[in-house]
């Protein structure tokens, strides 16, 4: 076990599919490419990323859920479609303590209408989206200084 503090990066449904998905939209980088930016950013603040991504609504209850019985620093999450329209994602950060950054590689508030509204971004610390990838790293600063 590390003596570096964790912070869970959790991502949902089609992440898995980054880099071949409406590149126009989120970009070439594949969601490996996003963990060893992450990896290597967390190397400069002296952190450990734990990065997860999931298909299924549970899954990311449960890792929210883990992310606080383990004392993880933060949690950036990229919910993905859920992000519009989970309210048990709303419970879970509600739930816990550990402070919780939504992510976005683009920004839904230029998107389509059913996008502008965020269960998850109610419920979270703050919201960084609409710079690609880089809003995963900038989500990550912003983690280490809380």
């Amino acid at each position: 076990m590390s003596d570096k503090q964790t912070v869970f990066v959790l991502n949902g449904p089609n992440l898995n599919l980054l880099g071949m998905r409406e590149p126009h939209i989120y970009g070439h980088d594949t969601l490996d490419d996003i963990a060893a930016m992450l990896e290597d950013r967390g190397v400069e603040l002296g952190l450990a990323v734990d990065l997860r991504q999931s298909n299924h609504e549970g899954h990311l209850v449960d890792w929210l859920h883990e992310a606080q019985a383990e004392g993880a620093k933060a949690v950036l999450l990229n919910a993905g479609a859920f992000t519009h329209t989970s309210v048990a994602l709303y419970d879970a950060i509600k739930a816990v303590t550990v402070p919780v950054i939504e992510v976005h590689l683009s920004n839904p508030h230029a998107r389509e209408a059913f996008r502008h509204k965020s269960y998850v971004g109610m419920a979270a610390r703050g919201t960084i989206a609409g710079f690609g990838p880089a809003s995963y790293l900038l989500a990550l600063d912003a983690a280490a200084k809380l």
